[in-house]
């Protein structure tokens, strides 16, 4: 798989990520059109990625205000398979965002 692909692929895991941390979080209750939302916001937000540049504060904003269940349930093992999970996590940590030990977001096991 090309360089590009890999950037694009890492990008959607990143938005699909943003809930790593979120765990913990009460359920918002949020609609489908809402969840729908917060993935674009956070798409859109974070597509310096695709150039392997750093996060921008606003990719950083998203990564720490979105939902867990708004934002997991889109990502499948076979996606989370083809980025760097190293990477992943520090871009999650680096923007201020926790990241639990053996949290699984996209797992059928995803809290």
């Amino acid at each position: 798989m090309g360089r590009s692909v890999h950037a694009v692929v890492l990008v959607l895991v990143v938005v699909v990520a943003l809930a790593l941390g979120g765990a913990g979080l009460a359920s918002a209750g949020l609609s489908a059109s809402e969840c729908r939302r917060e993935r674009v916001l956070g798409l859109n937000a974070c597509k310096s990625l695709l150039f392997w540049r750093s996060p921008s504060p606003e990719c950083c904003l998203r990564i720490r205000v979105s939902h867990p269940e708004c934002v997991c349930p889109v990502i499948t093992p076979k996606l989370a398979a083809l980025v760097d999970v190293n990477r992943l996590i520090k871009i999650v940590r680096g923007c201020g965002r926790p990241v639990p030990s053996h949290y699984k977001c996209g797992s059928i096991t995803t809290p």
